[in-house]
């Protein structure tokens, strides 16, 4: 026995030269994957950017796997996903859950079906990553397959397999096979075979080039000899007859072969050669006739992997209609895996893909398969026991149906859609990288073998469905290469080398982009990069140099594609849009050689193009990216700032340079000529190390306007009333000294910029940025501090005065020179010598200022405002004279001076607080504090003598504080701590000023009363003597409405007090009585009735009548009321058009007939004639009156209102009796009845719609009652349709278990399970002590807390394999007589939109639902629904 192949005669002398440059480069990749290992690449792919894969979802392991036969037994739904016999083989729950939702990229729009799956576009893509596929038409094999077509009938092109050499099949039968110079070695078969055996529907070429499988459209299959051309084998017996060759695969074993046919059948093709005789043993893996199987792909590994403990098993993916498969056919047949697709389009095509790519420094293969939109990968390892164990990594959600999936390497994947549009992708980011259009090949599909045409036709529908768009057999990949077949072609696809991409854009004139292209690759953030080995250095270094390239050719075009030379202005924007880029990039690569020297030097030569380049250094410098420019750059960048007359960002610039290497003589005389201080100060500090000089410039220049008497004032200062910390020291900005520039007047700019300089160098800052360097810190601060307090100026003339430059600076500006002193004592409160110079510099101040009356009282004020903070710090070190605090206090407490008396207080607040009291005396301080009124610092000092009384006086006086006095006396009783005397002082102080404080906020005093001294509300109310206060006062105290926050049961308040505030409210607010009364309690009636009587509020009287219970008489005073006002309008002369008593009237009457209205429900009927006949006749009355001839300007309005009047007592009187007494009246029963003949038509017209009313609502509730009665039968009749026969936990069908015991759960939403399974869910609750199931599905895939809600959404019914019946939550019988019909009809009226998912018995839970289903007494007498037997 002998293995095959037989390779005696093979010769694989495949090298000759190239002849076609085409395909030259489309084999190049192959040549370059020979000089290192496969693994070497993948890992070098893998490992450039961080892995993706840090989240695997690991698929539990399986004891005992599911067999072959067990699977081939399952029964295939095609409308239903694929339900695992065994459900823990792959938990797709856990999947699913854990599953990345990933972005997609789209492209043009198609117009076909799968555009409605486009949400969202990403920008071209080409713009990011360049042309990524270099796609080119083999010229000569397309030829040939023409030629042949032609020359020997061989039909179109069906099939392309490619290795070393490119094998292509035929609809006439032949097989035409090419060598990688496109010229034709071979042609295989005949078209008398192709005749008899048909299309060739299928190729594989084995791994070492010698073997050829041809499958055939009526499914023979042949072996053919690729180095001789001899017809090996002829096999017409490996599967049954009449079904097509879909694929024929050859395994990396040369002797083992799969194929699949149209049946869907997959047979498994063993070579053998025993005795010099050629065999083929088949045996069936996977039969169609359980579930047909359309694709198929064994795992190939390369020569550097063969040791790979994966290849032993020979691992084989299949994917069916509903599945896919993963076997191991050694060493014996066993199934590792299935996985169901889940919901998909039934006409899309199932793709499987295999490929080793580097996970976590392991390479293992990776499945790839998808089926419609959604692409998964599978990472299969080995473990140490030997079980194969696998992965879920992340999956790629895409907007279109893919027809192929290509691995182009373990990075890159190419993917087909269904619009043969190509689409590049990386795999780890799934970023599209490209979109390619390939509708010009004129792909072969492989549609006829898919329906076996050439055998009848006889497959299912849904293989035929899915073979329209089939091309499995028209796209094959080799060498990181993609062959494309189409009728007419053979194009090849592969990825561009680095260089090539970049070249691709330069062609395109796209500089710019491939600009960006290269950096990217510089950077390594680039996608499908190819061409690029070894370390990060040298591939930077290799990409650098190419860039360098393309930067001076873009320099170069920048020159020459310069616009016309008379535009300036379009010269300057075509400079502006090319010489930044250029600037960019040649700083990133960090070659300022480069940028200063070739690219200079080029753009100099064009006058417009130097200035540009020179304005596009600035931000770099500005921000401090590009120091170290040379001299002669620098210089120009200067000159040509002050050429175009911008010397404000000339200074900013030599702020940020090195000026080292400038002629700093020249460069401090232009700073000077042009006022540029900053940058004058920073070439003396950073120039020469002198920070003296700079000052004494500064202090030239400022210093003789004000010794002449001349006011400059820093007032662009940014005032503080508090200095900062000295840590914010830094910049201008950071210093709380904003400058500001004022161009009329330079010494102003100038004082500021020095004050901020001196503060700078004594906080070790550099000006006008950064910091002074560490070691010259010291030397900075003695420097200038000496400097401060030098006794006279160089060259002084005789008459200067002493300390000129401490003088300067507070003639400048007093507040801010001291603010800057206060920064610098602050941050240097810890060093001796810096204390020695405090001390130092605050005697100065004092000896030039007190010592002098040149200052103003205001200046000399700040003066003592800074020590007084000085002083008052707790780590304070400075002496002063104790007389000066005398002074202090003089100045602070003058009432001659009223500017900042806020801040005048505080400043001697804080001193007394940080201990400063024991310098003054207590009384004469009490004294001036009252004389300035500095109420806070009589209350700090009556605090300390626990006058606590005299406080109050304080706040009344202090109009800003005033309305605190309420809190203040309000602490002071309630919080422990105080002595009964202190507390029944400061109440007596607070009863002394009850007036004042009643005056101020009425509320706040009342609650203070109320609160504290409830008893003594008679004492107050004595003690306010006016009216007004007492009533405000009382109204406060009395009613809620005014918002006290006090108990009134606890205030046990006489009815006097009561009455009291009621007389006071009838005086001042009368119109508020009632509104008042309603929320009153604890008055007397009688005594509140005489007052109001008293005052004449008839509508008060009648309300407190109607309260104490005389109806009558408080009808009688409204009836007064309202004749009185029908009076007045009777009176009325008949010309006045504009008359506000008719208003009175209604109002009056409205108020008259709702108090007959109110009460009349308690009266007997003499009793409400006797209240609304009267009404009636007062509003009949004027009309009496009126003649005919001469009507009453208002009769037409009496009408109406008398209209109302009858309408109003219909309701209580009987329609006779009020026709009767109408009658009777002795005017209209002598023949007068037309005066009224409207206001009876009325009150017939009223009866006849009330009636009409009656009766059309009385039927509207018996139809609603009738069909709520019939839609509660028929859902409680209605029988539960599930839609599948097996458990949705389990997953078993529920004939399977026989325990009688175990029922059938059914829920409407279609849902069946086992009561054992749902309660291991626990999926039951409790209501009303009754158990409801819920369903688990239902119930999980609404996880925000609804579980009581789901419940009340489904129907169930419990199924036995011996019957079906249905099982209410609840027994239904005799009815309850409490429960009302209308609560009845109310409830299923509510219930009726929500019909179809309520559960049977109408059951809703949670306690917010009290339904009337669910009391224990209801009981509804219905029919139960007929027991039908199985």
């Amino acid at each position: 026995m002998e293995n095959e192949p037989d390779h005696e005669n093979v010769e694989q002398s495949l090298c000759a030269k190239t002849t076609d440059e085409e395909l030259n480069k489309s084999f190049s990749l192959e040549a370059s994957l020979s000089k290192f290992s496969y693994i070497d690449l993948d890992k070098e792919l893998e490992f450039r950017n961080d892995l993706i894969d840090d989240k695997e979802f690991d698929i539990p392991q399986v004891d005992t796997p599911p067999t072959l036969e067990s699977i081939l037994n399952e029964t295939d739904d095609e409308d239903e996903s694929f339900v695992l016999e065994d459900p823990t083989l792959l938990n797709i729950d856990t999947i699913d859950s854990h599953s990345y939702d990933t972005s997609s990229v789209a492209s043009s729009d198609s117009g076909d079906r799968t555009n409605l799956k486009r949400k969202k576009k990403l920008p071209d893509s080409f713009s990011l990553h360049g042309s990524v596929m270099r796609h080119s038409l083999l010229k000569g094999i397309s030829a040939q397959i023409v030629s042949a077509a032609d020359k020997v009938d061989a039909g179109l092109p069906t099939a392309i397999a490619v290795s070393s050499l490119i094998a292509v099949g035929t609809s006439h039968g032949l097989a035409l096979i090419f060598d990688q110079n496109q010229a034709l070695r071979l042609c295989l078969g005949s078209t008398s075979v192709g005749g008899q055996y048909g299309a060739i529907s299928a190729l594989s070429i084995n791994n070492d080039c010698s073997r050829l499988l041809c499958g055939f459209a009526k499914g023979q299959i042949t072996m053919w000899d690729l180095a001789s051309g001899k017809l090996l084998r002829s096999i017409t017996d490996a599967h049954p007859p009449g079904t097509a060759i879909l694929h024929i695969k050859f395994t990396d074993d040369p002797t083992l072969a799969i194929c699949n046919d149209s049946g869907g059948s997959v047979f498994e093709l063993t070579f053998k050669r025993v005795m010099g005789v050629r065999t083929c043993e088949s045996r069936c893996l996977f039969s169609g006739s359980k579930g047909e199987v359309c694709c198929i792909e064994p795992l190939h590994s390369k020569p550097e992997l063969k040791d790979h403990p994966i290849t032993q098993f020979s691992l084989l993916a299949m994917a069916s209609l509903t599945k896919i498969l993963v076997i191991g056919l050694k060493p014996s047949l066993k199934v590792w895996m299935t996985f169901p697709y889940g919901r998909m389009d039934p006409s899309s095509v199932p793709l499987l893909a295999w490929h080793f790519v580097a996970v976590h420094n392991y390479v293992n293969p990776m499945l790839a398969f998808c089926r419609g939109d959604v692409v998964h990968f599978l990472l299969v390892k080995r473990d140490e026991s030997g079980a194969i164990h696998v992965t879920k990594q992340k999956h790629l959600h895409l907007y279109y149906d893919l027809i192929n999936f290509t691995w182009i390497n373990s990075r890159t994947i190419v993917l087909l859609d269904s619009v043969e549009k190509l689409h590049v992708i990386d795999r780890q980011t799934q970023e599209e990288l490209e979109t390619v259009e390939i509708s010009e090949v004129q792909l072969v599909y492989n549609s006829s073998h898919f329906k076996s045409l050439a055998t009848g036709g006889n497959v299912s529908q849904a293989l035929a469905l899915v073979g329209e768009k089939a091309c499995y057999q028209s796209i094959s990949s080799y060498g990181g290469q993609i062959f494309y077949l189409g009728t007419k072609s053979v194009y090849v696809m592969m990825l561009r080398s680095w260089r090539e991409r970049v070249d691709h854009l330069l062609k395109q004139d796209c500089l710019t982009e491939a600009l960006a292209l290269a950096w990217s690759f510089h950077e390594g953030k680039a996608k499908a990069v190819v061409g690029l080995s070894g370390d990060a250095s040298k591939r930077k270094a290799i990409v650098a140099d190419r860039m360098v390239e393309i930067l001076l050719h873009y320099a170069d075009r920048a020159l020459k594609k310069c616009p016309d030379q008379g535009k300036i202005q379009v010269m300057e924007q075509h400079f502006q849009d090319m010489v930044p880029v250029i600037v960019d990039y040649c700083l990133l690569l960090q070659r300022k050689d480069l940028l200063f020297s070739q690219v200079y030097d080029k753009l100099s030569e064009n006058s417009v193009a130097k200035g540009v380049f020179l304005e596009c250094l600035e931000p770099y410098i500005l921000s401090d990216k590009l120091v170290g420019i040379t001299p002669q750059v620098m210089k120009d960048l200067i000159v040509h700032f002050q050429d175009k007359k911008l010397m404000e960002n000339v200074e900013a610039l030599i702020v940020h340079m090195d000026i080292t290497s400038l002629d700093i003589q020249q460069i401090v005389l232009m700073c000077w000529e042009n006022r540029l201080y900053d940058a004058m100060i920073y070439v003396y500090n950073r120039g020469m190390n002198e920070f003296i000089s700079p000052m004494e410039k500064l202090f030239r220049v400022i210093a003789p306007p004000l010794n002449a008497g001349k006011t400059l004032t820093g007032a662009d200062y940014r005032r503080m009333e508090k200095p900062p910390s000295a840590s914010m020291l830094g910049t201008q900005t950071a210093l709380g000294l904003r400058l500001q520039t004022s161009s009329d007047d330079e010494q102003v700019v100038m004082g500021n910029k020095l004050l901020v300089y001196i503060s700078c160098c004594l906080a070790g800052r550099a000006y006008p940025l950064g910091d002074i360097p560490e070691d010259l810190v010291p030397l900075v601060k003695n420097q200038v501090f000496e400097f401060l307090i030098r006794l006279h100026s160089t060259e002084a003339p005789p008459e200067e005065e002493i300390y000129p430059y401490i003088r300067t600076l507070l003639h400048f500006d007093t507040r801010e020179f001291l603010n800057v002193l206060a920064l610098t004592f602050e941050d240097f409160k810890n060093d001796k010598q810096a204390v020695e110079y405090q001390q130092r510099i605050v005697d100065i101040l004092l000896k030039v200022m007190v010592e002098n009356s040149d200052f103003t009282p205001s200046q000399v004020g700040c003066l003592f405002t800074f020590l007084a903070r000085q002083l008052a710090k707790p780590d304070n070190t400075l002496f002063v004279n104790r007389t000066l605090f005398d002074q202090v206090l003089e100045f602070l407490c003058s009432p001659d001076d009223d500017s900042r008396h806020s801040e005048r207080q505080q400043v001697l607040l804080e001193l007394l607080q940080a201990g400063g009291i024991v310098q003054f005396e207590e009384s004469r301080l009490i004294r001036m504090a009252e004389k300035a009124e500095f109420y806070q610092i009589c209350e700090f000092m009556y605090e300390q003598e626990h006058q606590y009384d005299r406080i109050i006086d304080c706040y009344l006086r202090d109009p800003l504080r005033e309305e605190e006095v309420f809190n203040y006396i309000h602490n002071i009783l309630s919080i422990p701590g105080y002595s009964v005397e202190e507390k029944q002082s400061v109440w007596q102080k607070a009863m002394d000023h009850i007036e004042e404080l009643v005056a101020l906020k009425p509320c706040k005093a009342a609650e203070l009363v109320a609160t504290h001294f409830s008893e003594q509300i008679e004492t107050v109310i004595k003690k306010l003597q006016n009216q007004v206060l007492l009533f405000k006062f009382l109204r406060s105290l009395l009613d809620p409405r005014e918002g006290i926050h006090v108990n009134q049961e606890s205030l046990q308040i006489s009815p006097c007090i009561i009455e009291q505030f009621i007389e006071l409210l009838c005086q001042f607010s009368p119109n508020h009585v009632i509104e008042t009364l309603q929320v009153l309690e604890c008055y007397r009636l009688e005594e509140t009735i005489q007052i109001t009587q008293k005052y004449q509020l008839c509508e008060v009287t009648a309300y407190l009548l109607e309260k104490k219970g005389d109806i009558h008489g408080a009808f009688l005073i409204m009836l007064k009321r309202l004749q009185s006002k029908l009076q007045e309008i009777i009176r009325q002369d008949k010309n006045t058009k504009e008359d506000p008593s008719l208003k009175d009237v209604e109002e009056t009457m409205v108020e008259t007939i709702a108090l007959c209205q109110r009460n009349s429900h308690n009266l007997n009927q003499q009793q409400r004639e006797a209240l609304w006949f009267p009404l009636l006749e007062a509003m009949m009355a004027p009309q009496k009156l009126s003649s005919s001839a001469s009507p009453h300007p208002h009769s037409e309005a009496l009408k109406s209102l008398t209209m109302q009047v009858l309408n109003s007592m219909a309701a209580f009187i009987a329609l006779p009796s009020i026709l009767q007494r109408i009658l009777q009246d002795p005017v209209y029963g002598k023949g007068k009845l037309g005066e009224i003949q409207g206001l009876i038509l009325g009150m017939l017209d009223t009866f006849n719609y009330e009636q009409t009313l009656l009766e059309t609502t009385t039927s509207l509730l018996n139809q609603d009652l009738h069909w709520s009665l019939c839609n509660l039968r028929a859902s409680v009749t209605r029988g539960l349709n599930p839609k599948q026969d097996y458990c949705s936990i389990c997953l078993q069908q529920y004939k399977r278990r026989q325990e009688m015991a175990d029922e059938i759960i059914v829920f409407s939403c279609g849902h069946l399970y086992h009561s054992f399974c749902l309660q291991s869910k626990e999926c039951t609750i409790e209501i009303e002590g009754q158990t409801r199931w819920t369903c688990y599905k239902c119930s999980s895939s609404n996880k925000a807390g609804k579980l009581s809600e789901n419940s009340s959404e489904v129907k169930k019914g419990r199924i036995t394999p011996s019957q079906v019946k249905m099982s209410p939550s609840c027994h239904l019988s005799k009815g309850d007589p409490a429960i009302k019909k209308l609560a009845l009809l109310t409830e299923l009226s509510q219930n009726r939109s929500g019909e179809s998912c309520r559960p049977f018995g109408g059951s809703q839970s949670g306690p917010a639902f009290n339904s009337i289903f669910q009391k224990e007494n209801f009981q509804l007498q219905l029919i139960p629904p007929p027991v039908t037997e199985d």
